[in-house]
């Protein structure tokens, strides 16, 4: 396989980096005139990785188990496309005291040089002290991580974190 199909066409893993999960395709159906197709297939688990799986499930509020594993592929696939350096979009959020004029001018020099990769920021003041900020972007995974790794490295950055996904 290429490495652009291997990019394509992941792994699954899931839950353990030990565990993969295989397909065994049993029934196709359409649910609506839609047509979206689902396929089921069956899955063999050891009893702690089902009660794993089940406290998953319970813990993050999914209505059954098919919901958690579409969730836990889908997340996989989008970690797989920010190694691949593929297009994604995200957000990337900051929050910072007010006060610290010094942290302002850096992050709008630094959001100057990636102007390309922007597509919004919104500045919401939490109090009179602490600022919240939230930066739309959008471009190659690697891109949009040295972005972030350089605004939430600006000294006076309390917390920061990137969020990416799929733009398909």
């Amino acid at each position: 396989m290429k490495k652009s199909q291997s990019c394509l066409f992941p792994k699954l893993r899931l839950i353990r980096n030990n565990f993969f999960l295989y397909f065994e395709k049993i029934i196709t159906f359409e649910q609506n005139r839609n047509t979206m197709s689902v396929t089921r297939f069956s899955i063999s688990l050891e009893k702690e990785l089902l009660d794993e799986l089940d406290d998953f499930v319970k813990d993050n509020n999914f209505t059954n188990r098919s919901q958690a594993l579409r969730h836990l592929i889908e997340k996989n696939i989008v970690e797989k496309k920010w190694h691949c350096n593929n297009i994604v979009a995200g957000a990337i959020v900051m929050i910072y005291d007010h006060h610290k004029k010094e942290i302002a001018v850096k992050s709008n020099e630094i959001q100057h040089d990636y102007f390309e990769s922007i597509l919004s920021a919104q500045h919401f003041h939490l109090n009179h002290n602490v600022c919240f900020e939230i930066i739309a972007v959008k471009g190659k995974a690697n891109t949009l991580t040295e972005l972030s790794d350089k605004l939430i490295s600006i000294k006076g950055i309390k917390h920061g974190k990137l969020i990416m996904s799929k733009t398909e």
